[in-house]
């Protein structure tokens, strides 16, 4: 399904750090581990995740946001959808064409419709992208480029289409170790000159393609197992990031970003931190 856009306006995003206005995010009402997809949900799947307390970060982290100025938007949590709150997963931004994604695994799947109804509601235009698997925790874009990591939730048929969507974009594809789920949980990029990654996950030769583009910052192991990766930007060189991750944190303090410590430590439990549960709109 192609809508045509009506207002170009209403969607933009040309980078993961220009300055954040409009994000979509759902609040983890109905949060729990009931299928293991990744290996931080495989340490916690013998202890419930605690929703009051799950759900009081989450609005600690909206509110950061709305501190600094990001309109956000919030989409009705549904008990048939435990893992809603990574909202980053649904959909994906890249210039004025807001994707929705096709889940791969099935305990996702049907998150992508609540967020079309939204859209149609709000008559805000998108492409669904219904053939082949890809989710927004696989797509990172600076400018024309763009990263898609080749993991169980993204293939390569779908990387291949996603070019031919937009021919304007270099498309990067970037194997690495699907045991971390999603890209953003091992490669996120802070700026036209800095990212983070966790190079363990990757080939070495793609580490070292990367490291020509950006000044990569490595993540340790620990941290990464933290989502020390997964920290969201929102412009301007600030950077929301756990406080547990205090190696991360002062290696970006160190480069010049200004870290907004947001502590997230229920919702990590599920594998996901700031950056899967936000899915900006518009960024400037």
């Amino acid at each position: 399904m192609v809508n045509i856009f009506k207002d170009q306006s209403q969607i933009q995003c040309q980078s993961e750090y220009g300055e954040l206005q409009k994000v979509i995010l759902c609040e983890p009402q109905y949060m729990e581990i009931k299928e293991v997809i990744n290996d931080v949900q495989k340490k916690y799947i013998n202890s419930s995740i605690d929703r009051s307390l799950a759900i009081s970060q989450h609005q600690i982290f909206e509110q950061t946001l709305r501190n600094a100025g990001v309109e956000v938007i919030k989409l009705p949590p549904s008990k048939d959808h435990p893992e809603q709150v990574f909202t980053r997963d649904i959909g994906f931004t890249l210039g004025n064409c807001l994707f929705i994604s096709e889940m791969a695994n099935p305990i996702r799947q049907g998150e992508e419709k609540v967020l079309a109804e939204w859209m149609n509601e709000h008559n805000i235009s998108y492409k669904k992208l219904s053939t082949h698997s890809i989710e927004g925790g696989d797509v990172i874009v600076d400018g024309h480029r763009v990263f898609v990591g080749i993991s169980h939730r993204t293939s390569k048929k779908a990387i291949q289409d996603l070019q031919e969507e937009l021919p304007d974009f270099e498309i990067f594809p970037i194997p690495f170790n699907p045991k971390y789920l999603h890209l953003d949980c091992v490669f996120n990029i802070l700026s036209s000159k800095d990212a983070l990654i966790y190079p363990d996950a990757i080939d070495p030769e793609i580490v070292d393609n990367l490291s020509s583009m950006y000044n990569l910052i490595e993540v340790s192991e620990s941290e990464q197992f933290s989502m020390g990766t997964n920290v969201l930007s929102i412009g301007n060189n600030r950077v929301l990031s756990l406080p547990l991750n205090s190696d991360v944190n002062h290696q970006l303090r160190k480069h010049g970003y200004q870290v907004l410590e947001v502590d997230f430590s229920e919702i990590i439990k599920s594998g996901g931190s700031f950056r899967c549960c936000s899915m900006p709109i518009v960024r400037q």
